[in-house]
Formats: C-alpha cells, structure tokens, sequence
C-alpha cells in the first residue's frame, strides 16, 4: 500500500539556529533573524553562493554532500557572526590584531578571520572525534590484540566522545538559548511540512525533531566513520592517521545521502536509520517559548512563500 516508497512533503528549506536568533535559506536565498536587545526583530537578506555552484560534481551523489557541508559551514558562521553583532560591545576599539588582519587583507580582515576560525574549528573536530578515539584505542592494541575488537572498541570511544562533548555543552545556558531556537526552526518546517498555515500557534503544537536536522547529519558521520574504518584497515600507523583524515570527505558524502533519504521518504527502513538522529534531537534542541517563534517565522517568511507552498502540495489544507 506505498509503505514502502512514500514521498514526503518537502518545502525544500533548512536553517540552523544562531545567537538569539534563527537562519533559514531557500535556494540561494537566506534570511537571518535576530531577536535584538531591544527586542525588535531584525532581519537580513541576502544571497549565498555555494562552492562550486554550477559545476557538474555538485550533482552527483556522494560527491555532492561534501560541497553541501563545506557552504553550510561557511553560511553558518556567516550567519552567526551577523547575531553576535547585535551583542557587542558598540564601545570597543578595534584591537592591534584586527587593524593587522585588515591591513594585510586589504579591509578583508573580518573575512580572513572567519576563515581562520572555520580552519580551527574543523581541525579541533578532526582531533577530538577522529584522531583522539584512534590514539586511545592504540594505547589498548599492546594489551589487546584482536584487530577487530579494537576496531569495534575505537567505534564506541568514537560515538562515547561525542555524546559526552554533547551533554557537556548542554549544560551551558548559552547553549540552551540557542537549542530552542534550534527547536523554534524546526517547529516551523514541520508545522509548513504539515499543510498547516505557518502561525505561533501551528507552529508551538509541531514537533521540534526533524528527519534533516543537522544533529543527525553529524551522527550519521560518526556512525558511518565508525563502519568504514571497521572495514579499512592498512598495518602502519601513519597510514592508518592518513586515511582516517582522507576519508572525511567519503564520510561526508555518504551521510548527506542518509539524510537527503530521510528527508524524502517514509518507510520502515527510513525510520529505523533516522531514529538514533531523532533522539539526539532530544538533546540538541529544546522547547521554545512564543518569541523565539516569532523570530523563526520571521526568518522563513523572508525568503520562502509559505501559502503558495501549501496551495501547491496541499490544496484545500491550507485552510484547516
């Protein structure tokens, strides 16, 4: 009875929750909203274009993913600097490293410096969930010496450092603030996804767990990282660093097909390979409250025609 194969209603849009606020993109449209310290809703609009955006690799599976994650990468931190902006101190000079890094970059210091914070940042992820598990499951190897029991042992270490730095940061309040705007994004993609108007009221009753979210992206690398370097194995141990840093990008590639599938479709094995994400989510998002609603709404207004979308997927729904 199309258990099997059945579409879902796809709008097409996805965002990430920022400092006080919510970003939402559509094509090459993304909006950024901000809830200021006033608490006047500020809103930017701009164009983003991706990596490589007409060549002909960015449509091919599995290579595709990898120009997905590095433009969701660099749109995020675009996006997170606008936010903090609007939380600076106004009456800070700029320090003698800022007016270097503009000299030097011809006024591009602001650009350079968010590429350097992107390099570490995907440095300091490599290290910690990539090479940290590796490392410590080679101090075992001299008292264990099953090559595939430390393959197994290194796959937990993996998936148990990660849930560790994730209940960790949970813990901040900073990061609760921004786990229910996190929340709010979501309740409006589900709530339009649903045929139902996007309203503070639709939107509060909708789920805030989503098959695309970007939490399960990152859990599916790290399962898929884990069985990969199951099945990949070479003796050095240099090589076995450098192919553990030159598969990222296959990594990559095959977790955004995972989370294109679940995204598409709903059956059984789409929902057995989404759960773990699914609960993730519990950790990575939280209830908001009606204003951080608001905010979200205003982001996917600015950039995505809700009530044609629902006139064109859902016809007479749009009313209920």
């Amino acid at each position: 009875m199309g258990q099997t194969k059945k579409k879902q209603h796809y709008s097409g849009i996805g965002g990430q929750a920022v400092l006080e606020g919510v970003m939402m993109r559509n094509k090459n449209m993304y909006a950024v909203a901000v809830r200021k310290p006033d608490q006047e809703i500020e809103v930017e609009i701009d164009e983003f274009h991706g990596v490589m955006e007409d060549s002909v690799l960015r449509r091919i599976p599995f290579a595709r993913g990898i120009f997905v994650f590095i433009d969701s990468m660099a749109l995020g931190l675009r996006s997170l600097n606008f936010s903090a902006s609007f939380y600076e101190d106004e009456e800070s000079e700029p320090t003698k490293a800022d007016r270097f890094l503009d000299r030097i970059s011809g006024g591009n210091g602001e650009k350079v410096l968010m590429g350097v914070t992107t390099a570490i940042s995907f440095l300091l992820a490599i290290a910690i969930f990539i090479l940290l598990p590796y490392f410590i499951s080679d101090f075992l190897n001299s008292y264990i010496r099953n090559a595939s029991l430390m393959a197994i042992i290194e796959g937990v270490l993996r998936i148990a450092i990660f849930m560790i730095y994730i209940v960790a940061i949970t813990a901040m309040k900073d990061i609760k603030r921004l786990y229910q705007y996190h929340g709010a994004e979501h309740k409006c993609i589900n709530c339009i996804e649903s045929g139902k108007p996007l309203t503070v009221d639709n939107a509060r009753g909708s789920t805030r767990l989503h098959k695309r979210c970007g939490s399960s992206f990152i859990l599916f690398v790290v399962f898929v990282s884990v069985i990969l370097f199951f099945f990949i194995r070479v003796e050095s141990p240099v090589l076995r660093i450098v192919i553990r840093i030159a598969l990222i990008p296959v990594i990559a590639g095959i977790s955004y097909e995972l989370i294109r599938l679940a995204g598409c479709y709903d059956n059984l094995l789409v929902r057995i390979i989404s759960a773990p994400g699914l609960w993730l989510q519990r950790l990575t998002t939280k209830e908001p409250d009606d204003s951080m609603l608001e905010v979200a709404i205003a982001s996917v207004e600015a950039i995505f025609d809700w009530k044609q979308y629902l006139r064109e997927e859902f016809g007479e729904q749009e009313q209920e």
